[in-house]
């Protein structure tokens, strides 16, 4: 069946598919014509690909969308700790690979949480691939780090098992629900399907250490992040940041910051949580729609 503007309904449809990438099963979303302009999306802590359910058919029409889960996360099929090391540059290295066996040799980004280091690494890899940027509290700078990350910043500084054992609550159902529902006024539009799904996942044997292993090596993305702002000033992608500005984690400062080395970065704050898109999916959805349309043929 073609709706209008010729586009086949088939390609609206979203498939879920594994790709295996060295040892990990990558499982992934698609939708959208293989033809057309690229958006990848990468998902971040507390979530999985789960968080762009919404928003993959509002560009499916236009934009063929690939969205994975990140190694340790959602569905996808990752060796246990020792046999995969669970560090950023690694799951950079593994979604790297990941998109060349897809054959997607330009992409639009969005970025989420832990998926922003991940991206910020593949540009740093190959610049010329990303053609624009969205950040949805995908942080860059040191003034986006808000007070949320102090016990995590002790264990950076004294990685011990006290220090480990401290942030153990965090890779927990009580604190993946508290980081859904923190800084949002209306909690009646948070899924509580998403917040199951995500609790169920984390709460796997094993993923608590993985993600303690994530949590310790955060501190490589802050000490990269001049790396990162470097590429921002030499390239000046087209970036639109749409921020939830009650965020724990990442702060509007970390946003604003973007403005010092892409003075036409498109920076937009919501009245929300670290997860935006579960209250304010239609509004941001809409407006990643209008930048990619004006930024990516």
């Amino acid at each position: 069946m073609v709706l209008s503007g010729g586009v086949e309904a088939a390609d609206l449809q979203v498939r879920h598919r594994f790709e295996q990438v060295g040892d990990v099963k990558v499982f992934y979303r698609e939708a959208g014509d293989r033809n057309a302009p690229t958006v990848l999306l990468l998902h971040g802590y507390a979530a999985s690909s789960f968080m762009y359910r919404n928003l993959i058919p509002m560009l499916a029409d236009r934009y063929h969308v690939i969205a994975p889960d990140l190694p340790g996360f959602g569905f996808t099929e990752a060796p246990p700790r020792g046999q995969y090391a669970y560090t950023f540059d690694q799951l950079a290295a593994t979604i790297g690979r990941f998109t060349e066996q897809l054959e997607l040799e330009r992409y639009a980004m969005q970025v989420f949480d832990y998926g922003a280091p991940v991206g910020w690494r593949l540009a740093l890899a190959h610049p010329f691939r990303v053609s624009a940027i969205i950040s949805q509290n995908g942080n860059a700078y040191e003034e986006g780090l808000g007070q949320g990350w102090a016990p995590i910043q002790r264990y950076w500084k004294e990685p011990s098992q006290a220090n480990r054992d401290a942030l153990r609550e965090f890779a927990t159902p009580a604190s993946i629900t508290w980081q859904y529902l923190e800084g949002v006024p209306d909690r009646t539009l948070v899924a509580p399907d998403a917040i199951a799904l995500e609790s169920f996942l984390v709460s796997r044997p094993g993923n608590a250490e993985v993600q303690l292993d994530l949590l310790l090596d955060y501190a490589s993305n802050v000490e990269k992040y001049p790396e990162f702002q470097a590429y921002f000033r030499e390239h000046q992608p087209p970036l639109l940041a749409v921020w939830g500005k009650n965020d724990p984690f990442f702060l509007p400062a970390g946003a604003e910051a973007w403005k010092r080395d892409i003075p036409g970065a498109d920076v937009r704050f919501y009245d929300t949580g670290h997860l935006a898109l579960e209250t304010h999916g239609t509004e941001i959805g809409a407006a990643i729609r209008a930048f990619l349309d004006e930024n990516v043929k």
